[in-house]
């Protein structure tokens, strides 16, 4: 996720779901609750943290996975599903892009200033994304009623992010972030290959990764279930009853 977004994204979607369904949402290390060790110790890049997961995986002998992924979500799961497939029972996709027409104006302003080498622009928009303001516009822009989105969303990252050492290890992130791109074609070639079941809930106006992301999945799964919110990136805290009645439904179907 671009913010130090944790399991606290998912406290409503937790309640709504957890009579019927067995719920986890492990935080990555650096990130929300997770302890977060200094970079000297501790490799943030994707592929590490996704072999981190699969470990956390595997020492809960986790199977027949429900596999919800959004924003880093994406790159972190697939690089586990791709490994390992008979994993998955099924995939839901939020805002979780693969392909590159998925990338909105917030990526390519990024990826534009990073060819040019012009770091100390590209450094302060990573410094305004981690400030209260930043954060705050990533959870309100798009939204069709923002004032629907609770305030202690935003404040409970800018609080993550204010802990130690927490802006220095997204900032490596950020940098390790293109090791994904050439992961792309692999990712999708997973998805014609063996066609899971695919819920993909997505708010279009997200200025990170936008609908475009969400309708390209079509191309490779023609059978997967798509629904476009006139949201934004964090479309739990405007849609997240609908997104649960969307999950029962689908989940269901699969029992």
């Amino acid at each position: 996720m671009v913010s130090p977004s944790s399991s606290h994204m998912f406290r409503n979607l937790i309640e709504w779901l957890s009579n019927d369904f067995h719920l986890i949402a492990p935080d990555y290390p650096g990130f929300g609750y997770s302890s977060a060790p200094a970079p000297s110790d501790f490799d943030y890049s994707f592929d590490h943290l996704a072999l981190v997961m699969e470990g956390f995986i595997d020492a809960l002998n986790l199977r027949d996975i429900n596999i919800y992924m959004q924003d880093y979500g994406g790159p972190i799961g697939f690089r586990i599903i791709k490994k390992r497939p008979e994993l998955v029972k099924s995939l839901i996709i939020q805002n979780a892009n693969i392909f590159m027409e998925g990338l909105g104006p917030d990526v390519q302003k990024i990826g534009a200033l990073t060819e040019a080498g012009d770091f100390k622009a590209l450094e302060a928009v990573i410094d305004y994304m981690m400030s209260l303001e930043g954060i705050k516009e990533e959870y309100t822009h798009g939204t069709l009623h923002p004032e629907l989105i609770s305030p202690d969303s935003y404040y409970m990252d800018h609080l993550f992010f204010e802990q130690p050492g927490r802006k220095q290890i997204q900032k490596i992130l950020f940098q390790n972030y293109g090791s994904n791109f050439p992961k792309y074609p692999e990712w999708q070639q997973y998805l014609h290959a063996h066609q899971p079941p695919v819920l993909i809930t997505w708010g279009k106006n997200d200025k990170i990764f936008p609908g475009s992301g969400a309708l390209a999945y079509k191309n490779a799964l023609p059978t997967a279930e798509l629904h476009l919110f006139d949201g934004g990136h964090f479309l739990l805290e405007e849609y997240g009853k609908e997104v649960a009645e969307l999950i029962c439904v689908f989940l269901d179907k699969l029992r």
